[in-house]
């Protein structure tokens, strides 16, 4: 059974859990074959922050096991799949228990492995996967033993990032084999075993239940309210389609369709009006494609199709004729439908399918961002917008990857990539700094402009400290790169809008380091930005990170950079408080002269500041 259950059954509270004495697929010995490809969730990890994790590990304070049993019942009522489940046992482990981290894996048969889902005590999740050749993996002895195991560290995991814990693995077996594991992080864990060891044979029940459900429904591939093919079906139908047009040398379209705010219409008319909405799209959508076209519930709200031997002007042509036919359907109360559209085209969008799918969603975000023309939406084909275009990069950056950063694409992991490659010239190279920069504010909504803003503090301080123009001109870039590792810290952390805590500080705190090694490393080319990127939040009296250089250590270029990004920090509004003046600000700077900054540079950029801001 896969992890991310998707049915929609009600699972049957009455199976039974399994024994141990029943046949193993796990026996014997092989060569290990590990592959463990950490791949951050939607919530909020990325493998760019990949070991720079060390946050200290806490002891769990008394625990009230009665009221804790309240919780944990609660937990168990009413869970569609194991995926929902899974969650609220970890928020309660967490939160009660004070446990380190909660993984689970669900065995896969197919392809022989162990499907690992691990969350963190800040929510941050990752997976990986363990192949059952590896007879090294406690993961793997503990399942083939069907017997609990508790290990005194969880390095065994392979996530360097992780804090490190005793943990406590226990498998799940039903009556027809084993269903996975579930492990948890704790350092007491002679005080809570028997917790743990009630709700993973829980979880087992579950499960085993759910799969039950699933082969009752297994040949029924039809969304029940729409009719058209599910999700599953939707990418096994896409995948043939794919092969087809490979070996034929043929085009292949795809289109995604999204309601527009049909979360408001739920909340405020009912979800029986939004499903007739979604129903009624799927209808027009039906009726006007090909009788070899493909129409699917591709999300809540989006409705996508396969369009075979379809190139993107035809695709678009179809697009705005379902849209048009779409405006001219009046639902009550809510008026004319409105949709978003964007589209993507084997093989010139891309060759794999996720990406493919990934870029037409992207494109949609896009069509949506762009809004209606004489009351038709746009429609965005990947292919009408440049990688580094700024609303390109605001829906790639702010939805794209946290959408679907938990099937294994990560886009932010490419869009570095693309960084590094080649730069034509000079231009090129501002060119793309600028719009990587753009990137990664808008990762941060209380941020905006935050790069561009410290490049031109940092142009202006440079040059009233009158540097060569080549110099100013390197100090520009640098600046504007500042913050570039903040594309690896997790979102959680990076838009928690109240006081970080003691571990996300720890983890914000590597940014500069992660910029720097990275991002910058990579690129010949901007080498000599690194001291700029790396030692911008080094301190003078040596009380900075991320390795407390101290004075004249600290590099020349990276003290102006600091000034510039403490004064915009300054002036610039913040979810806890408006921004403040300049006077006040540079006050503020004077008290940290020869403390967090050098006292010559701050007195040069106090003489120059009141031209920089021209809001007070």
């Amino acid at each position: 059974m896969e992890f991310d259950n998707k049915t929609k059954e009600e699972q049957n509270t009455k199976g039974l859990l399994g024994i141990n004495r029943i046949s193993n697929p796990l026996s014997g010995s092989a060569k290990i074959a590990r592959m463990n490809a950490i791949t951050p969730s939607k919530s909020v990890s990325n493998r760019l922050y990949s070991g720079y994790n060390s946050y200290p590990q806490k002891h769990s304070s008394a625990v009230d096991y009665s009221e804790l049993l309240g919780f944990l019942g609660e937990a168990v009522k009413n869970k569609s799949n194991a995926n929902e489940l899974f969650y609220s046992l970890h928020n309660i482990f967490t939160n009660k228990l004070n446990t380190y981290f909660t993984a689970f894996g669900a065995y896969n048969k197919q392809s022989k492995c162990v499907n690992l889902k691990l969350i963190d005590k800040i929510g941050s999740t990752y997976s990986s996967k363990i192949f059952l050749t590896d007879s090294t993996s406690p993961v793997i002895e503990a399942i083939a033993a069907n017997k609990v195991t508790v290990k005194e560290s969880n390095k065994f995991l392979n996530i360097p990032y992780l804090a490190d814990s005793r943990c406590i693995i226990m498998p799940m077996y039903s009556m027809s084999g084993p269903l996975g594991v579930f492990i948890i992080g704790d350092n007491e864990l002679e005080d809570n075993k028997a917790v743990y060891e009630l709700m993973s044979s829980y979880l087992s029940l579950f499960i085993q239940n759910k799969e039950l459900a699933e082969k009752v429904s297994l040949n029924s591939n039809e969304d029940t309210l729409t009719g058209l093919c599910n999700h599953r079906a939707f990418q096994e139908y896409l995948s043939k389609e794919l092969e087809k047009a490979d070996n034929a040398s043929q085009n292949l379209s795809i289109l995604i369709f999204d309601v527009n705010n049909i979360s408001s219409i739920n909340k405020e008319l009912g979800h029986s009006k939004g499903d007739e909405i979604i129903k009624l799209v799927a209808n027009k959508i039906k009726q006007n494609i090909r009788s070899n076209d493909i129409a699917g519930r591709y999300g809540g709200d989006e409705i996508a199709v396969i369009l075979p031997d379809t190139n993107t002007d035809d695709a678009k042509y179809l697009a705005e004729y379902l849209t048009y036919l779409l405006s001219c359907s009046l639902v009550d109360d809510v008026g004319p439908v409105k949709v978003s559209v964007g589209l993507a085209t084997y093989p010139t969008s891309s060759l794999e399918q996720d990406k493919l799918l990934i870029l037409a969603e992207q494109a949609m975000y896009i069509s949506k961002s762009k809004g209606y023309q004489n009351g038709i939406s746009a429609i965005v084909s990947s292919q009408d917008f440049d990688f580094w275009d700024d609303m390109a990069l605001s829906s790639f950056a702010s939805v794209i990857t946290k959408r679907h950063s938990s099937i294994g694409v990560n886009f932010e992991e490419e869009l570095v990539n693309k960084f590094n490659e080649e730069m034509i010239n000079q231009n090129h190279l501002i060119e793309v700094v600028t719009s990587l920069a753009t990137a990664i504010d808008a990762k941060d909504e209380y941020t905006k402009d935050h790069s561009a803003s410290v490049s031109r503090y940092a142009e202006a301080l440079a040059r009233a400290l009158n540097l060569p123009e080549k110099e100013v001109e390197r100090i520009k870039l640098g600046a504007m790169l500042h913050d570039v590792g903040k594309i690896g810290i997790p979102e959680n952390v990076l838009r928690k809008p109240t006081k970080l805590s003691d571990e996300e500080w720890a983890i914000m705190k590597q940014h500069p380091t992660i910029g720097a090694e990275k991002v910058l490393l990579p690129n010949k080319t901007l080498h000599d930005l690194i001291p700029m990127v790396k030692y911008h939040h080094e301190h003078w009296d040596g009380t900075g990170y991320p390795d407390k250089l101290k004075g004249e250590q600290i590099p020349y270029t990276a003290r102006i950079v600091s000034i510039a990004d403490a004064f915009h920090a300054l002036v610039s509004d913040r979810p806890y408080r408006k921004g403040l003046g300049v006077d006040k600000a540079c006050e503020i700077l004077k008290l940290g002269a020869g403390i967090q900054w050098e006292k010559e540079m701050v007195r040069t950029f106090i003489q120059i500041a009141p031209s920089l801001v021209t809001r007070i």
